[in-house]
């Protein structure tokens, strides 16, 4: 997603091989990727000889958090902090630590729905100039 956020204002599209390439995965396992992103409405596909991948929506309008779950349906860090995740665990009303994995919940989820995909490419782009010094 960042590095096609890199270049969604030039409305350029990524193929599938250059975003393996780029990212050192496997084709096969990258279109499982991009299946789930373009089910989620999270990037759009273009046929033809210009074809590729692009944002659905700005880079900037995209949060982290949303490309997380579109990929492995929950951010859960553990099952008994997810949305219906009590029932998976029958201490879950007795358990003295899940007060404490319930906050954690809370500060993550709000660090990856606050966090955009822009802000990512932002970033990166600044480690990059850094590796560069």
């Amino acid at each position: 997603m960042v590095d096609i956020a890199l270049v969604y204002e030039t409305g350029e599209r990524l193929s599938v091989n250059q975003l393996a390439e780029k990212q050192g995965v496997s084709v096969a396992y990258l279109e499982q990727l991009i299946a789930a992103l373009k089910k989620a409405k999270l990037v759009r596909s273009a046929r033809g000889a210009a074809g590729g991948y692009t944002l659905s929506r700005p880079p900037e309008e995209i949060s982290v958090g949303e490309v997380l779950r579109a990929l492995e349906g929950t951010t859960a860090i553990l099952d008994c902090v997810g949305v219906d995740g009590s029932e998976s665990c029958s201490n879950a009303c007795s358990c003295s630590a899940r007060p404490l994995w319930l906050k954690l919940q809370r500060k993550i989820d709000d660090v990856l729905n606050t966090t955009t995909i822009k802000d990512m490419a932002d970033d990166y782009i600044v480690q990059l100039e850094r590796n560069k010094e």
